[in-house]
């Protein structure tokens, strides 16, 4: 299992290939629907700073906010990424990434992203938020909170060895296209459409 400290530069990311099993160690921020259309819409200044080098990752959070205004994640599961296909290359091409993290894939465009701009997806297990969310450390910030609610705004945290596996690499390789064509072919088989 390769360990990954963020943010981190292109050359790292380019020596990871699909099927690695990653944990994450530093700074990445959050964002979902209403980040990547806030992200998109103009360049965020404010937020830039802790987008560089690191990562973005698809996820909807439950979060506590203690009596001190500390906040911490109480769940942090991964939401499906392909409804922010429209935008990821985008995203991560105007603002430094180096990853993202979700689950299910995304398609052709954001892999031409990851191709282009020295970037991977790492897919984070479904239905394991309370164990995801015991590897953030710490928040350190938050955008957009008032605006957009707690899952939708953009968390800015800290993790240490979070679980993830490389699923589309920065060579144009996608676990999740190679799965879609060996279960088209299986179907083709079994309907008897096979040529």
């Amino acid at each position: 299992m390769a360990r990954l400290t963020l943010p981190c530069d292109e050359a790292t990311i380019r020596a990871l290939k699909v099927g690695d099993f990653v944990e994450l160690s530093g700074r990445m921020i959050t964002g979902r629907d209403s980040a990547h259309h806030w992200l998109v819409k103009e360049f965020r200044q404010e937020v830039a700073p802790y987008m560089q080098g690191s990562v973005i990752y698809h996820v909807g959070p439950v979060v506590k906010k203690h009596e001190d205004g500390r906040y911490s994640f109480v769940a942090a599961g991964p939401t499906t990424s392909a409804r922010e296909e429209p935008y990821q290359a985008d995203v991560i091409g105007r603002y430094g990434l180096r990853g993202v993290i979700g689950k299910g894939g995304m398609g052709p465009k954001t892999l031409a992203g990851l191709k282009e701009h020295g970037a991977v997806y790492f897919h984070a297990i479904g239905g394991a938020a309370q164990v995801l969310a015991e590897a953030v450390t710490r928040v350190e910030t938050v955008f957009q909170l008032a605006e957009f609610g707690v899952p939708e705004a953009l968390w800015v945290i800290e993790v240490k060895d979070f679980p993830v596996v490389v699923t589309m690499d920065s060579h144009g390789n996608s676990l999740h296209a190679e799965v879609d064509a060996a279960s088209k072919a299986r179907l083709d088989a079994l309907l008897g459409l096979a040529g």
